[in-house]
């Protein structure tokens, strides 16, 4: 308790400087692990194309490992933060995630499915590192600051994002020509190698860390040696226990599983009608699209209401799949269609999210939040998984249009509640 003791000491003015400090390290780490994982999702599906085939129905499953790899290892990092802070996690994360991408591009090299799976389920770490950094911005944060925190942190993804497929082409050219590499092997090896910034960035400057100076890992272990019983009730029989949290929940699931499954097959679509270049920055303005705007998105949505922010998430959402089924092989249309897709996903992710913490006491926040970001993680790796299937089946534009009915789904969800609401 020394350290906390230390810190509640401080004046405002230091413990002002220490959280400034702090979110200046976690930006530059969001900012090199987004463009990372943006420059990797891009090109993962044409990695599945040139091993399987071009007509192939597995082409998703290169986004729903990373997915999973993402989800699997959200609950160890989030175990080991309570435990030994956040930049003990952070560091683990970002280190699997380097690994993952050189093991990755040893398999394009090798066309080895077996080792690029192997590698693509590691890179998803750095995945789960980089969602958690956005909870290391809050731990200092005073109660009315936490938004505009975790939002700086969202922010900084957007250049990562814009900047990670734009470096595609010539991380390609540079494996090709330096090393004799296959055309995809460079994309990887060179996204896992821009882990390293983010894991000696935290390693080395993550001082003193937040989680530790806010008394979190205490007060965590202190709460699970009282006697609360953790398994009643379950985190799946809570999430279910009150229409509201029942909305959250399918909200956080809806607005990920519609993006993931058309973004992950758009470049696949693109490039079998010779758009393969163009791809590359359609992605990185969606992705641009799901966090540059992510403090105004907060602001709204602390100022108009939770549901309303997440009825703004759906109508765009609808918008953005309409567009991608009526585009064709039109490349111009994807750029706005994509573009909204990132938008709808950052109003229906915010909105859902916030209304699931106000609808949760603060006992079992964190076990809550933590269930509904595995299962956002693994229901997008499903969607991912099996948007190649139903691309291959029935069309790229009726996968857009099934994502546009499962939206629906949840306005009629969402239309409910405010009706009982009003009626309460």
């Amino acid at each position: 308790m020394a350290i906390v003791d230390a810190y509640e000491a401080l004046s405002v003015v230091e413990k002002q400087a220490i959280q400034k400090r702090t979110l200046r390290v976690l930006v530059l780490g969001q900012m090199a692990g987004s463009a990372a994982l943006s420059a990797a999702v891009t090109v993962g599906a044409f990695v599945i194309q040139d091993m399987l085939g071009q007509k192939t129905p597995w082409g998703g499953i290169a986004s729903a490992t990373v997915t999973v790899g993402t989800a699997f290892m959200a609950q160890l990092l989030s175990r080991l933060m309570l435990r030994q802070g956040r930049r003990r996690g952070l560091m683990l994360g970002y280190s699997l995630a380097l690994l993952g991408g050189l093991i990755a591009g040893c398999g394009v090299e090798l066309q080895s499915l077996t080792v690029f799976l192997c590698g693509l389920f590691l890179f998803g770490n750095g995945q789960s590192a980089n969602l958690l950094s956005r909870y290391a911005a809050t731990d200092l944060a005073e109660a009315n600051q936490r938004g505009a925190a975790m939002s700086r942190i969202l922010f900084a993804s957007t250049f990562g994002a814009v900047l990670g497929p734009v470096l595609i082409r010539p991380a390609e050219y540079l494996g090709q020509n330096l090393f004799g590499w296959n055309l995809y092997t460079g994309p990887w090896v060179f996204s896992g190698l821009f882990f390293i910034t983010s894991f000696v960035n935290v390693s080395l400057r993550l001082k003193p860390d937040p989680l530790i100076l806010s008394g979190g890992t205490l007060s965590q272990r202190s709460a699970a040696n009282q006697s609360i019983d953790e398994s009643r009730p379950s985190v799946l029989q809570f999430l279910v226990s009150s229409p509201r949290t029942r909305l959250a929940f399918y909200g956080i699931v809806v607005s990920h599983v519609t993006m993931v499954a058309v973004m992950t097959m758009t470049p696949v679509h693109l490039r079998e009608h010779g758009h393969e270049t163009v791809s590359a920055y359609i992605i990185s303005l969606h992705i641009a699209g799901m966090y540059a705007f992510s403090p105004l998105v907060g602001r709204f949505s602390d100022t108009k209401g939770r549901l309303n922010t997440l009825l703004v998430g759906c109508l765009v959402l609808i918008a953005s799949t309409v567009m991608s089924a009526m585009a064709g092989s039109n490349p111009a249309v994807f750029f706005p269609s994509l573009w909204l897709l990132g938008i709808g996903w950052s109003f229906g992710l915010i909105g859902a999210s916030s209304l699931l913490i106000d609808s949760v006491p603060i006992e079992q926040r964190v076990r809550v939040q933590g269930a509904a970001d595995v299962a956002m993680s693994l229901f997008g790796g499903l969607a991912g998984f099996s948007s190649g299937f139903i691309r291959s089946s029935i069309g790229f534009p009726w996968l857009s249009l099934l994502g546009t009915f499962i939206v629906l789904l949840l306005i009629a969800v969402l239309l409910l509640n405010i009706v009982r609401t009003q009626q309460e």
